[in-house]
């Protein structure tokens, strides 16, 4: 019988995370005071009209939803990547976690310091930002927390009420070019 040049050796491993890599979204929300956070996250699915959003329990993010429930996925084009970079070190935590103070400062207004533009949204309150060719409005539905509540983790259920999409990776009316 001849073996298949395409089989590989594979090895059992032990990752310190199962992680495979989804394209990054910019998440805005609304902090207590109504301004707007921005962060990155990469822990996002759909299936329909519902996206599920994996989060730690400890940032800013999570707290907004938790306390607004509402939120704007904001998809980045690979050309925003120095806008992504340059909000990855940042948290709108004012009192950052001690484990984090190494990786981590705050800043309030993180849309000046990545160089990204709000945008009103239709349904919600928060925000989109105006350079992702692709966001979508959302309200939470629900939350799961992943393992035991004290892990720190949670799976976030948002509705999607709103699709902004740039004219330029729309085809045939209503369908998303995915390479954007």
């Amino acid at each position: 019988m001849e073996t298949s040049p395409h089989l590989l050796t594979a090895q059992s491993i032990q990752p310190k995370i199962l992680y495979f890599g989804t394209p990054v979204v910019l998440i805005t929300s609304l902090n207590e005071d109504h301004t707007p956070n921005l962060a990155p996250m990469s822990s996002a699915w759909a299936l329909g009209w519902t996206a599920v959003l994996g989060l730690g329990t400890e940032g800013k993010t999570f707290e907004n939803l938790s306390a607004r429930g509402e939120c704007v996925l904001n998809f980045a084009s690979h050309d925003l990547w120095k806008a992504v970079e340059r909000l990855a070190p940042l948290t709108g935590k004012e009192n950052v976690p001690s484990h984090k103070r190494d990786k981590f400062r705050y800043v309030k207004d993180k849309f000046s310091v990545a160089g990204l533009t709000a945008l009103p949204s239709k349904k919600i309150l928060a925000p989109r930002v105006a350079e992702c060719p692709l966001q979508m409005e959302a309200i939470v539905r629900s939350i799961h927390f992943v393992g035991e509540e004290t892990d720190g983790v949670a799976a976030v259920e948002v509705e999607i009420l709103q699709v902004h999409a740039h004219e330029n990776i729309i085809r045939d009316l209503n369908h998303i070019d995915p390479q954007i």
